[in-house]
């Protein structure tokens, strides 16, 4: 059986999976700060891990990345969701935002000549941009259906242009459409 993680789950507990939260209040199933190393699991403890919206609040997203890494299986995978930078300080407690460039510090190949490979190693599976990332909230946000529907349509329209080059994207043209909310990573485990 899988045995998978959701990171920083906050209100977001998702069932088959171990919950990790800082904050006793969202009951999560283990309750740990994630800027504390080493995390309370065994080496190798995960094939599946998930963590949205939870590195750019942490002090240190390339030590988290070497966490995740030690506590997943070679083979596994992790699915990160983070903030573009062209919005990634929106939020008062983001401290980091990130661009297509964050797998090139996990990729022993490319990093190593630019002195910045992390020790460690993630293959790249998928990465994805998000114009919006949080349509569910825009009815509590006090948008109206008829502004929802053109917006999810806009979603879709910019999100699949931005992932036709996401490297042209992130480069030339995010600000023009007011910034990405989320950019998505799924990595593999190497050993």
């Amino acid at each position: 059986m899988e045995k998978k993680l959701n990171l920083g789950s906050g209100g977001y507990k998702q069932e088959g999976f171990i919950n990790l939260d800082w904050n006793p209040i969202n009951n999560p199933d283990v309750t740990h700060d994630l800027n504390k190393f080493p995390y309370p699991f065994p080496d190798n403890s995960f094939d599946y891990i998930e963590a949205f919206h939870i590195l750019e609040h942490l002090d240190k997203p390339f030590l988290v990345m070497k966490e995740l890494r030690r506590i997943l299986n070679t083979g596994g995978k992790l699915v990160i969701k983070v903030p573009h930078f062209s919005r990634g300080f929106t939020h008062a407690e983001h401290s980091h935002g990130f661009d297509v460039t964050f797998p090139l510090y996990f990729n022993k190949q490319f990093a190593q000549s630019l002195s910045g490979y992390r020790g460690f190693e993630f293959k790249l599976e998928k990465m994805e941009f998000h114009w919006l990332a949080f349509m569910h909230l825009l009815p509590m946000l006090g948008y109206n259906r008829i502004t929802i529907l053109f917006l999810d349509f806009a979603n879709a329209l910019i999100s699949f242009l931005a992932n036709l080059s996401p490297q042209f994207c992130s480069r030339i043209w995010c600000y023009w459409v007011g910034g990405f909310e989320e950019i998505e990573f799924k990595f593999i485990a190497k050993k």
